[in-house]
């Protein structure tokens, strides 16, 4: 079986929509999907999502299934020192890597840190939602597994959010999130691919083949969208802010991040609207 995980086109967060940029790679990943052959459809009930996954369901003819536990994983941590919220995502280098437990599979979520929100409580939601569609398609989990009730080729796709999606890679490959929030990051309309490994005859384990896939873009003669990065205030004045048509999370630019690469600053009054 095999699972594509998309995060959305280049956003426009005051209207929970795509920019005209975003609306454009929204189309070019349509040229890669109708390449596809597509079991089923799975889309966050955000804007922004349910836009880049129309573009492909109109282009192919199909539908989709809206679950709200796709939409941006939606546990806000109340700041101490700040008296704002933050996302469990949006925590400086010199914070975590020092707390050893945040990068502990069993532990990170009973961190102080996240102790602060409904974080444990979210994780579940999302953990427990896409359990069921995977039983619906014939995997079953079991402890750090799944019996693979029924094995197939199914291809599912989810059009989804960055943050969220590093919470169904967590539970897939049995990780700490915050690795995946802290050292990856997925570049709008980007496509990350999971395989069952079935090695041992009814169990399946995940396998990650590619992650943050934009050779659609790349094919199309499209710079992917800065949407996901954080950029510093002083040396990094050779990144283009203006291209991307939207502005970076102002409290994290102090934290630099490779144009070459995709990662995300994410408003969060935008982020936790319900």
């Amino acid at each position: 079986m095999r699972i594509l995980i998309i995060r959305h086109g280049d956003p426009d967060y005051e209207k929970d929509s795509l920019t005209q940029k975003g609306w454009h790679e929204a189309e070019l990943l349509a040229d890669k999907m109708e390449k596809t052959d597509v079991t089923a459809f799975y889309v966050s009930p955000l804007g922004r999502a349910q836009d880049t996954a129309s573009v492909t369901l109109k282009r192919l003819g199909r539908n989709a299934k809206t679950y709200h536990w796709l939409r941006e994983f939606h546990a806000p941590i109340y700041d101490k020192k700040t008296k704002k919220l933050r996302g469990p995502w949006d925590l400086m280098p010199s914070f975590f890597t020092k707390e050893d437990d945040l990068y502990d599979v069993k532990k990170w979520a009973d961190t102080e840190f996240m102790k602060q929100g409904r974080v444990k409580q979210e994780y579940r939601k999302v953990s427990q939602g896409l359990d069921k569609v995977l039983k619906a398609h014939g995997y079953e989990r079991k402890d750090k597994y799944y019996k693979a009730v029924n094995a197939n080729k199914d291809t599912i796709v989810f059009f989804c959010h960055f943050g969220v999606e590093c919470v169904m890679l967590s539970h897939l490959l049995n990780i700490s999130p915050v690795c995946l929030w802290q050292g990856f990051c997925a570049a709008p309309t980007s496509v990350t691919t999971l395989y069952t490994e079935e090695r041992e005859k009814g169990i399946a384990v995940w396998r990650c083949s590619s992650f943050g896939d934009i050779s659609h873009l790349y094919a199309g003669n499209e710079e992917p969208a800065f949407a996901a990065r954080f950029v510093c205030k002083n040396s990094c004045k050779h990144f283009s802010l203006e291209s991307s048509g939207t502005t970076p999370y102002t409290a994290s630019t102090n934290i630099m991040a490779d144009t070459a690469h995709t990662t995300s600053s994410f408003p969060l009054h935008h982020l936790y609207q319900p």
